[in-house]
């Protein structure tokens, strides 16, 4: 494989108020954001592991407003994502998110978004809040690429020149000026952007809700960026910090 994807030995360079730690091996990022943020760590690191065969990066914020508030970055951090690599891949790769977290390009999964937090009382204000993805490089199967159509990866998406580093730096600076503009402007500009980029809204869906398997019509979001889930004659209201990894414990 030729091309600056493989690229991942280069040292990123992170904007104003974010500083680096890159993690290697088999240790994840997120594990890492999480440990370091229980034990105090300062808001703005972002850990991150740039594998041959995928990249993975965790942000740790320390936002000052109640959880369910606060839930607002994960999608300020997939936006800041699809920004990134709109930015840098050819122009025929398109990205859009599942509300669960999940990464598409050119409609395939490719990757996932999870966040964790110091808390899961939605009126609590966090002590830290850490939103982390997962994006593949290069398929799953090296052997044979294409065999699910239903997972992809960058380089079969035609993202060979895309680096890693030049991703994660895109990344964290998209996602600051996303940042700034909630802070600015609160959640509308974030809602404009987002709900372009979501999929399945409006359709049927079926999503995994905190072990359970939910099914319904995804009619669209509340201003906290909650799924409202049409069952049969019910609407129910998921609040996005029930996608917490501890969340419903």
């Amino acid at each position: 494989m030729r091309g600056n994807i493989m690229d991942a030995s280069a040292e990123p360079h992170f904007p104003p108020l974010f500083q680096g730690l890159r993690i290697t091996g088999s240790l994840d990022p997120f594990a890492k954001a999480s440990a370091m943020a229980a034990l105090g760590c300062e808001a703005g690191t972002v850990t991150y592991n740039l594998a041959a065969d995928r990249m993975s990066a965790s942000m740790i914020l320390a936002p000052e407003v109640p959880l369910e508030e606060a839930m607002t970055m994960l999608p300020v951090c997939g936006v800041g994502l699809q920004n990134a690599l709109g930015a840098l891949a050819p122009p025929e790769v398109s990205m859009h998110l599942g509300w669960t977290g999940e990464i598409y390009v050119n409609g395939a999964s490719c990757g996932q978004f999870r966040t964790n937090s110091s808390t899961n009382d939605p009126g609590q204000c966090p002590d830290w809040l850490i939103v982390g993805f997962m994006l593949q490089i290069i398929p799953v199967n090296r052997d044979a690429p294409g065999v699910n159509p239903e997972q992809t990866s960058l380089y079969e998406e035609g993202c060979v020149e895309v680096s890693p580093v030049s991703l994660l730096e895109s990344w964290s600076r998209h996602t600051l000026v996303w940042i700034n503009r909630w802070i600015e402007d609160g959640a509308m500009a974030v809602h404009r952007e987002w709900k372009g980029l979501v999929r399945d809204m409006g359709e049927e869906i079926a999503i995994s809700w905190q072990g359970k398997l939910l099914e319904g019509t995804f009619l669209g979001v509340d201003e906290r960026f909650g799924m409202l889930l049409r069952q049969e004659r019910e609407t129910r209201l998921l609040p996005l910090s029930g996608l917490l990894i501890n969340a419903g414990k």
